[in-house]
């Protein structure tokens, strides 16, 4: 099931009138109530930055646009929701820069004008080279946590030292009396 093809003339030729195939409008694809009524749903998408609070940004760099959501949030629900199934969130855990300047995708807070692309209480599964991790219903704490394990090493205790700062790392989030 898909809305749109783009592809070489041999695709176009599998595809014609192939009874496997099925061209619906975006509304019926890409409707969460749609996606999950499929059992064990897998959704698999790319992001391009990630907050210690679990935020996902997948549009824009800063005020920058990059691209559209494409059906990102509705796939990340449709599978949220699905009777066992999962939601993947992708990226590298860094970039390099123009000036050959190396930054952390998984950050303390998103630049601003970043846009949230997908709310931290949608996001299930983040994906890194260093390993995936279940954010589904965790604490903010958790969230920092087990984000802070899929960064890449080199960023991982600046990322707890801001996470500390913020207020939501276990030694920094004690109530005072």
């Amino acid at each position: 099931t898909f809305t749109f093809a783009q592809g070489s003339e041999d695709l176009y030729k599998w595809m014609d009138n192939n009874p496997m195939m099925m061209s619906a409008p975006v509304d019926y694809v890409n409707n969460v109530e749609v996606i999950a009524s499929n059992h064990k749903m897998t959704s698999i998408n790319s992001c391009l930055q990630i907050d210690l609070f679990g935020q996902v940004n997948s549009e824009s760099s800063g005020l920058q646009h990059i691209g559209g959501t494409g059906g990102q949030l509705d796939f990340v629900m449709g599978a949220f929701q699905s009777e066992g199934g999962k939601s993947f969130l992708c990226t590298p855990s860094t970039r390099t820069l123009k000036d050959g300047t190396v930054e952390s995708l998984i950050m303390p807070t998103l630049p601003q004008g970043s846009i949230v692309s997908t709310p931290r209480s949608g996001v299930h599964y983040i994906v890194t080279e260093y390993g995936a991790v279940n954010l589904k219903g965790k604490t903010t704490y958790e969230r920092a946590k087990l984000l802070i394990s899929v960064a890449h090493p080199d960023f991982r205790a600046e990322l707890e030292e801001e996470a500390q700062k913020m207020g939501i790392w276990p030694t920094s989030s004690k109530v005072m009396k």
